[in-house]
């Protein structure tokens, strides 16, 4: 979306320069992706100084002056303004300067003296019309300072990275209601526009109706909400005026007369696309949105000849379509140089439709652009006598009769309610009632208290991206600026999905832990094993190492030796994570906390200079703590064991873990190291290759089987479905018989599902219509119609003969 800086400034007088727009729009609207100057034919002159100004010798028009441009050196310059004083400060193009209007400056003798470079006006800058001085400059800046970055003079275009939900923004007004919001400066109609007659437009709640003598129809009011027209007499097609060419320009568009520029101009102005129709090529002075009917053709404007089908949407006088409702115009009705008399047109289409349409024709137009996004659905009212004025103020053409809009009313969109105490929760900071309201009605928003906490939000008509106080309170975000919110964090839950059992169990072990002085790690859960005992992984990260542990302290240990190698013999770490062992055909995987204790039980202090080391007991306390937090409200218990495990630790006569001593490859300083191992729970058994048994690892016990989990890939070939209806008696179960088609369809049946069930005309007493759909897909190949037939016909008769239901027919 290319928007202009003059032209914003037009509708919001506001005092900041481009730059500041710029970043005004990017922190609070939408990012700028690119802003130019386009007044870069400007770019060589510079800013000069008259040091000296003499009558030339050979001439009595002419002076002879030294122009200091910021070289170094003054240069000679011959000049024939009668205004030329030294002392003052003029645009000066040097020797090389081409200028706007084409015109290459270069070193010459002019009456005998020699000229480097040109003294310039405002009319050979293209700023204005005076020719009779050069341009003098009442500024305080450098001589040699370019002539752009002294004076604010040329538009600067920004480029807009614009969203499909905020087609709001899709025009000059648009985003002007947002720079007007966001520095408190009036929103205003354009100077261009002031002055001009309008009447208010005549709106009708129906299908039909009549302007000037042009009878307006929509066929289906689904399709076009709102179709709207003015007639304008007594035109002459022609040049634009330089103000609207110069609007045009500004945003990448060219002038092409001043009839079918006023409808781009208020396309860019305003988001609202509009098509004039010259009126003397309309059959039966009739104006109809319809669907394309037969095998019907149109020449676009672009002169492609275009196919038409019945689902394509356009607007036809009584013979045959004129244009692509929404897309593009018809050539034969196009305005020329002889066109008198106009026939404006505004409309609301639907979004999806016109996108169809789009897609299918392979074109993309700046008002199918606007169009499949959703316009103001307000805009053909507003703007359709506005338009019609400046068309005449631009052509001489008078407006006939008052302009007319036929279809729905535009009603006011659904209500929204927004709580503060929501918006304080999602953005972490609190705002009054009051404050949300601030922030929201200068957009358009219509904001009515419920009650202290509540506010019930009426968007404007242009915001079709409001439906929730989500949306309100990401308006809000952005209006108060996203860097006003709070970098603190605060508890909050990204959805209203819990979090899953072994989840909480595992979060709240690790709390405990942390708050015991331990050290959470996560080493990789690989280790080098025997393939008879252990689960080899298909591609191991490393071979020495290709083996799932079966137990958390395998891996555990290995962290403790890589703190005795650097001398560090006092350890306290944890880890929560799986182990896994052969089940069957599977691998069951438990999710398990491991603990390690080893040295000091806290540092050397001068009050206890060699301070206890920990003992099996503080293992076995440590145990028996985390039981107790990971199965509340049950009976642990600690049994003795031989060596090398010191206790089982069981739940209900359950055993779920155990405490043992961990053998370590340790020196001979290193203390005893203590282990805790216990299952928080079982995740679903995975299978493998080749199957094998065994039993699980003594310090997890055993684990209840589950059913092995398969995966098959995914689907590659495309899927083929029908629907089966039957006369099913009322005694007879639908499971009955979706039990016999799942039989009978055979394995590339992928889905079955009833999705009707009907009684009534048609339906025997006593009976009742049940319909499935059956979606079959084969690993390899394209499902042919031949093959589906003939399974449909197999289900039927089984159906038939098994259950006595017959299919349904009719």
């Amino acid at each position: 979306m290319l928007a202009s800086f003059d032209w914003l400034r037009a509708f919001v007088p506001h005092g900041r320069t481009a730059q500041e727009l710029h970043d005004l729009l990017s922190t609070h609207v939408a990012t700028v992706d690119a802003m130019a100057a386009l007044r870069q034919d400007l770019a060589p002159i510079v800013v000069a100084r008259v040091v000296e100004a003499t009558k030339h010798p050979e001439s009595n028009h002419l002076s002879i002056t030294k122009v200091d441009a910021g070289t170094g050196t003054l240069l000679d310059v011959v000049c024939g303004a009668p205004n030329v004083t030294a002392g003052v400060l003029y645009p000066f193009a040097p020797t090389g300067t081409t200028m706007p209007n084409g015109l290459k400056i270069e070193k010459r003798k002019i009456r005998g003296q020699t000229s480097n470079g040109m003294l310039c006006s405002a009319r050979e800058l293209g700023l204005g019309d005076d020719h009779d001085g050069i341009l003098a400059l009442d500024l305080d800046v450098p001589v040699g300072t370019p002539f752009l970055a002294a004076m604010p003079v040329g538009d600067v275009q920004l480029d807009i990275d614009v969203l499909p939900n905020r087609p709001d923004l899709l025009s000059q007004h648009g985003l002007a209601r947002e720079v007007s919001a966001l520095t408190g400066v009036a929103l205003r109609r354009p100077p261009e526009l002031d002055g001009l007659a309008t009447v208010p437009t005549e709106c009708v709640a129906a299908a039909r109706g009549e302007v000037a003598g042009v009878t307006l129809r929509i066929e289906d009011r689904a399709d076009a909400p709102r179709f709207a027209a003015a007639v304008i007499r007594g035109v002459t097609v022609g040049p634009s005026p330089a103000w609207l060419v110069e609007r045009l320009a500004s945003v990448g568009a060219r002038s092409i007369n001043n009839v079918v520029d006023v409808t781009n101009y208020f396309l860019h102005a305003f988001g609202q696309p509009m098509h004039a129709y010259d009126r003397a090529t309309l059959s039966g002075d009739t104006l109809l949105v319809r669907r394309a009917r037969g095998a019907e053709t149109l020449v676009t404007l672009d002169g492609a000849t275009r196919q038409l089908t019945p689902d394509m949407l356009v607007i036809a006088d009584a013979a045959h379509p004129v244009g692509i409702a929404g897309v593009m115009g018809g050539r034969d009705t196009e305005v020329t140089a002889q066109t008198t008399e106009i026939v404006l047109e505004v409309a609301s289409f639907d979004p999806g439709l016109v996108r169809r349409t789009r897609r299918a024709l392979g074109l993309s137009t700046d008002a199918s652009h606007r169009f499949e996004r959703g316009t103001d659905p307000a805009g053909p009212a507003e703007l359709v006598a506005l338009a019609a004025a400046l068309i005449a103020s631009v052509s001489g053409g008078a407006v006939q009769g008052t302009p007319a809009q036929i279809g729905e009313p535009v009603g006011r969109r659904p209500s929204v309610p927004v709580r503060a105490s929501r918006v304080a929760r999602l953005l972490g900071d609190r705002l009054e009632r009051s404050q949300i309201a601030d922030l929201l009605a200068p957009i358009g928003f219509v904001c009515e208290a419920l009650d202290d906490d509540t506010l019930r939000v009426t968007p404007p008509s242009w915001r079709h991206d409001v439906h929730r106080d989500v949306d309100l309170i990401e308006e809000v975000a952005r209006l108060r600026g996203y860097g006003a919110l709070p970098d603190t964090l605060t508890p909050f839950r990204p959805g209203t999905v819990p979090d899953h059992p072994l989840h909480v169990t595992g979060r709240r072990v690790r709390d405990r832990l942390v708050a015991r002085g331990m050290m959470e790690v996560r080493p990789l859960p690989f280790v080098a094993g025997d393939d008879a005992t252990y689960v080899r992984v298909a591609n191991p990260l490393a071979e020495d190492e290709p083996h799932l542990r079966m137990s958390l302290l395998e891996t555990l240990a290995s962290r403790v030796e890589y703190n005795l190698a650097r001398m560090q013999g006092d350890v306290r770490l944890f880890e929560i994570g799986s182990a896994f062992a052969r089940d069957g055909d599977g691998v069951a995987e438990a999710l398990q906390v491991g603990c390690v204790l080893m040295g000091r039980r806290r540092p050397a202090h001068f009050t206890e200079a060699d301070p206890p080391v920990f003992d099996e007991w503080d293992a076995k306390r440590l145990a028996q703590e985390l039981a107790q937090l990971a199965y509340p409200a049950t009976s642990v218990e600690c049994r003795p064991a031989e060596h090398p495990i010191l206790w089982h630790i069981a739940v209900d006569g359950q055993v779920v873990g155990a405490v043992r001593r961990v053998a370590l490859d340790a020196p001979v300083w290193a203390a005893p190291c203590f282990g805790v191992e216990l299952r928080l729970g079982m995740l679903p058994v995975a299978p493998i290759a080749p199957p094998g048994t065994h039993a699980h690892a003594v310090s997890v016990g055993p684990a209840p089987r589950r059913a092995p989990v398969r995966f098959r890939p995914l689907p590659t070939m495309p899927a083929a479905e029908f629907d089966l209806a039957f006369l099913v008696p009322e005694a007879t179960e639908a499971a009955a018989v979706e039990t016999v088609l799942r039989r009978a369809a055979g394995e590339l049946l992928e889905r079955i599902e009833l999705f009707d069930e009907f009684r009534g005309k048609g339906v025997p007493a006593g009976y009742r219509s049940l319909a499935w759909r059956l979606t079959f897909r084969h690993p390899a190949r394209t499902l042919n119609e031949k093959e589906l037939a003939g399974r449909r016909q197999k289900l039927i008769a089984t159906v038939d003969q098994e259950l006595g239901v017959a299919a349904r027919t009719a």
